[in-house]
């Protein structure tokens, strides 16, 4: 059940809620914060430091629950205006398939952000594949999308990789053209044209080595161009396929590739803003 809170005096935010929240750990009162379930006279925030006047409403808002169990929630790295980004589990949907069914990113932060009187509205700003965790964008306002993907070619993408074998070089740049496959969801190497007219797009990746062991070597990866499946694709024609990749390589518990770090053009300010996800526990355990 959320709860509202009159605000007798100026104070700063988390200040605030721990000393009116009984029974709450600070841990738990940062935790709301982080996840945007906090409002004061209706407007969520995120920041510890913002502050309340005497007069104001501030409202915590409950944890939605999923009437066949507890929902899982997703981990929110940055939130600011009409943007917000999340830590992307491996095996989950960036966004629902039109068979439906199936739990997604997306869904789920709807879900999560929801204010009892009004649904909370979410455009995807890119994607990731189900299988790669990290950094995934989001945007409140389709406004505020269109303004990020106009810049999209702006953004630097880092990803950390784990690979089967070794490169013979320590850095390097793969530069070969895909085309996805439709029939079977797979990105096709070189400059093709298959049968219909589809033809190849530029591709461009830039790896380098970080470290090796146990045959498998972790990668820092920056794709040059957004093709889909353009890392995978890209390391298995390199002879090195992303470790537990079923679809170019072999097939394992977790693909090893992760989103690691994201920087766009803010569409706010003349700014740059960076988001970055730490690799999740186990990652790293795929090099043994």
């Amino acid at each position: 059940m959320s709860e509202q809170i009159r605000v007798d005096e100026s104070s700063g935010l988390l200040e605030f809620l721990t000393s009116r929240l009984r029974g709450w750990s600070r841990k738990s009162v940062k935790e709301r914060l982080k996840t945007g379930r906090i409002l004061v006279n209706g407007e969520s925030t995120t920041k510890h430091s913002h502050v309340v006047a005497a007069g104001d409403i501030v409202t915590v808002l409950a944890i939605a629950k999923n009437v066949n169990g507890p929902e899982r929630r997703l981990e929110v790295l940055y939130s600011e205006g009409d943007l917000i980004a999340i830590d992307k589990p491996a095996r989950l949907l960036a966004v629902g398939t039109n068979g439906g069914g199936q739990s997604h990113a997306l869904g789920i932060l709807r879900r999560q952000l929801d204010l009892p009187s009004s649904p909370t509205m979410l455009w995807p700003a890119h994607r990731i594949d189900r299988d790669t965790s990290g950094v995934m964008l989001f945007c409140r306002s389709r406004e505020t999308r269109d303004a990020v993907t106009r810049r999209w070619s702006e953004a630097t993408k880092v990803y950390l990789a784990v690979v089967d074998g070794t490169p013979t070089q320590a850095s390097g740049t793969i530069d070969q053209p895909l085309r996805m496959d439709a029939k079977g969801f797979r990105a096709i190497v070189g400059r093709r044209r298959a049968r219909g007219g589809t033809e190849s797009k530029d591709a461009v990746t830039h790896y380098r080595q970080l470290r090796t062991r146990n045959g498998r070597t972790l990668l820092e990866v920056r794709p040059e161009t957004g093709r889909q499946h353009q890392i995978r694709a890209h390391l298995a024609w390199l002879g090195h396929p992303v470790t537990g990749d079923e679809r170019y390589g072999t097939r394992g518990r977790t693909m090893g590739l992760h989103a690691l770090r994201l920087t766009i053009p803010s569409p706010f300010a003349d700014a740059q803003i960076t988001i970055e996800a730490a690799a999740p526990r186990g990652f790293l355990a795929l090099m043994g």
